[in-house]
Order: structure tokens, then C-alpha cells, then sequence
């Protein structure tokens, strides 16, 4: 079983910048494709960035340049640091470790721009 617990969402203007953290127990997150994604009510979850266990990373085109997704195997802790938001960035953001048939997700935090 594998724990994710997200935070660092909040409120802010558009240009702006937040880091998200996701914090991982019982497996580490250097053996599993760690990802972001994102919602907004009546929408699917989106993937936004993934790190892969080799540290190969994807993002979905609207963020690219603008989002970093790192990995930290000390602190086990996966992050989203995300630059010059857009209110179009406005969503929760889940934490998701995936593993062969293995998928665990976090609960989720709160990421609101305005312009």
C-alpha cells in the first residue's frame, strides 16, 4: 500500500508561482512512474507531468516550459513546481503512483488563478 499526501496549492494571480509537494509512504518513488494530474469539476483527470522510474519525464503540451516535475529519493517526495500560471491552471492537482498493475492517488490540492 502506498500513501500520497499532497500539499502547497493556494491562491495566487496569474504570472505567478506555486510548488506542489507529494510526499510518499510505503514504497519509494524512485520504482514507479510518479504523475500529476489535474481536475476540474465535470472533466476528466488530465495528466499534466510524470516522472518515470529511469527519470524521463513528459508533460502535456500546455505546460511545457512553464512546469518542472523532480524527485527527491531521500525525502521520497515527488514535486510540481509550476511557473507563470494561467487562470486556465486553475484546478486540483492529484498526485498518482503507478507501478506495474499498481495505481495509488492522493487526495488531492486545491490550485486557483486569477487573473
Amino acid at each position: 500500500q502506498v500513501h500520497l499526501v499532497e500539499s502547497g496549492g493556494g491562491s495566487v494571480q496569474a504570472g505567478g508561482s506555486l510548488r506542489l509537494s507529494c510526499a510518499a509512504s510505503g514504497e519509494s518513488v524512485s520504482i514507479a512512474t510518479m504523475g500529476w494530474y489535474r481536475q476540474v469539476p465535470g472533466k476528466q483527470r488530465d495528466l499534466v507531468a510524470r516522472i518515470s522510474r529511469g527519470g524521463s519525464t513528459d508533460y502535456v503540451d500546455s505546460v511545457k516550459g512553464r512546469f518542472t516535475i523532480s524527485r527527491d529519493s531521500a525525502e521520497n517526495t515527488v514535486y510540481l513546481q509550476m511557473n507563470s500560471l494561467k487562470p486556465e491552471d486553475t484546478a486540483v492537482y492529484y498526485c498518482n503512483y503507478h507501478r506495474d498493475l499498481d495505481d495509488f492517488w492522493g487526495q488531492g490540492t486545491q490550485v486557483t488563478v486569477s487573473s
